[in-house]
């Protein structure tokens, strides 16, 4: 069964009925076309940038040169050249920059100085080889320096060497050196305790004597050491010494004409 055909007059809107308001056609909405919707812009964002640093802040320091040692700056690098050019030609007080009448604790202060700086560890992932052989020659003269200075008997000899005439020829302590310094040593404990076994136990009883104020006890002990050491010198300073004293004791007793 087929529907009757609308003739396009059908579809024309009615006139009004008089007493019946008449009623509007619903509205249908319009429909899009099938686009997917536009997401909206994000505006763009310049890279952030760090603030300055306040005023007086410090700034990292700058980066080691590659091949020129940790932290060795510009003035280093310069004083380690003029140094190591003029080795040979230093004593081991100008090797740690110091004057000859430094205490032994100036001494380990400067060695230390220099080690902190200078110390062989602190260069073995450099790749400059002249730097390396520098270093390795200037610790070698410190190290060498601070064996000789601080000892006590070592280091008066070779004060007595670089301020003598054969200062340049004594400018590191050799092993001739060393054996010097041993008899030196030797010499002046002869020279204070004496060389024969009978003549150091005289002295030494002589010295006891000294201490507890009995001269007479000392004079006698001290001319039996002579007697073993006629030559020693200080045997004979102090038998000199008690016998002053000997004389002054008697004089303070009246007795000076009383005969010993």
């Amino acid at each position: 069964m087929s529907l009757p055909a609308i003739a396009p007059s059908d579809l024309s809107p009615r006139p009004p009925v008089p007493g019946i308001p008449p009623v509007a056609a619903p509205r249908v909405p319009a429909v899009s076309p099938l686009v997917p919707p536009i997401a909206p812009a994000i505006p763009s964002v310049a890279p952030m940038t760090p603030p300055p640093p306040p005023p007086g802040a410090l700034s990292p320091p700058p980066p080691p040169s590659a091949g020129k040692g940790p932290g060795l700056d510009a003035n280093q690098l310069a004083d380690l050249a003029s140094r190591c050019a003029k080795l040979e030609q230093l004593d081991y007080f100008e090797v740690l920059l110091l004057e000859r009448t430094a205490t032994p604790a100036d001494i380990k202060k400067a060695f230390y100085r220099e080690s902190r700086t200078y110390h062989p560890d602190r260069f073995f992932h450099i790749t400059d080889k002249q730097l390396k052989e520098q270093v390795h020659e200037l610790y070698k003269r410190v190290t060498e320096a601070y064996y000789v200075l601080r000892d006590d008997t070592k280091r008066k000899k070779y004060v007595s060497d670089v301020t003598g005439p054969e200062r340049a020829q004594k400018l590191r302590f050799t092993e001739a050196s060393e054996a010097e310094t041993k008899a030196a040593a030797k010499k002046e404990q002869e020279e204070q305790i004496g060389t024969h076994p009978k003549g150091r136990q005289f002295y030494q009883q002589a010295q006891k004597d000294i201490d507890a104020g009995n001269w007479s006890a000392a004079e006698r002990n001290l001319k039996m050491a002579l007697t073993y050491e006629p030559s020693n010198a200080r045997y004979k300073e102090n038998l000199a010494e008690a016998q002053k004293r000997l004389q002054e004791e008697a004089k303070g007793k009246g007795d000076s004409f009383k005969i010993r």
